[in-house]
């Protein structure tokens, strides 16, 4: 069902953590990296913003950085945690600009995409 949530779990099978509220980041804006049907770009990987990440994504045709304000998007700046498209993280590590990752904020089913030891590689949550 739409908007509804479950006790979803993270890439350990733990309780999935909060990735942001400032931003405000996740499919449903609340904060989380949940699955949902609808959300056909997966945005389940918590990641922390790089200025090479933000670039990247923005010469691959989307621009994080610019605000939105039409859609409530105030733009990301480096630092901020966002909910990443799981394929997008793939490429950007693939090119060598994978961004941090929040791996207790990250969605269970990214496993499927994302190889678990190149998560761990770029955790910033856990050593």
């Amino acid at each position: 069902m739409y908007g509804m949530k479950t006790e979803e779990k993270n890439i350990f099978g733990e309780d999935l953590k909060e990735c942001s509220t400032d931003p405000m980041t996740g499919f449903f804006r609340d904060g989380c990296c949940r699955a949902a049907v609808e959300d056909v770009g997966l945005h389940l990987v918590c990641a922390e913003m790089t200025e090479e990440f933000l670039e990247f994504s923005k010469s691959r045709g989307n621009d994080l950085i610019t605000p939105r304000p039409e859609f409530g998007f105030a733009g990301l700046q480096p630092g901020d945690r966002w909910c990443l498209c799981a394929l997008r993280w793939q490429e950007a590590l693939e090119s060598g600009v994978a961004p941090p990752v929040f791996l207790q904020s990250t969605h269970e089913s990214v496993l499927r995409i994302i190889d678990l030891s190149d998560l761990k590689k770029h955790a910033a949550d856990i050593s």
